[in-house]
């Protein structure tokens, strides 16, 4: 795929887990690292909401999605001031997003999520069988110039 003169690059990693409790744990790790590589430092606000929600995101795949999915794939993906994170399953049960139905945890990943210009979504997976979960952040325009400058050297 070409990209525009000037486009911003989409730099993209995709994390394969086994939906076992310490899949949190090993996600969590892993999306810090690719915060750190993307060039976002993990001390700030921003990276702590990412961190939360991938977590919660994961934990839900174990707890709700294991029985039908063995493995979940967790894609990060920045690029245009953007970040999204994305979980996909293989279970076909899409979740309730209305506020009324969310349990807590979903309703703090689409609170983080709004906190930062963003959206919770859950749409059927393109291959028609399972789910994916996506994140849309806004990367605060403090932090972006971390990004472009690591994207840069990345693409």
């Amino acid at each position: 795929m070409a990209c525009a003169r000037g486009a911003s690059p989409v730099w993209r990693r995709l994390l394969s887990v086994p939906l076992v409790p310490e899949a949190v744990r090993q996600t969590r790790r892993d999306t810090a690292m690719a915060l750190t590589e993307y060039g976002l430092r993990p001390d700030t606000a921003f990276a702590g909401a990412v961190l939360l929600v991938v977590s919660e995101l994961v934990a839900n795949a174990v707890r709700h999605a294991a029985e039908q999915s063995p493995t979940a794939d967790v894609t990060i993906a920045v690029g245009a001031g953007q970040l999204v994170i994305g979980v996909a399953d293989q279970d076909p049960r899409l979740p309730r997003l209305s506020p009324e139905a969310m349990g807590e945890g979903l309703r703090t990943v689409s609170d983080l999520a709004a906190a930062y210009g963003g959206a919770l979504g859950v749409e059927p997976a393109a291959h028609g069988c399972g789910k994916v979960v996506l994140v849309r952040f806004q990367v605060p325009d403090e932090l972006s110039s971390y990004g472009r400058r690591v994207a840069s050297r990345v693409f």
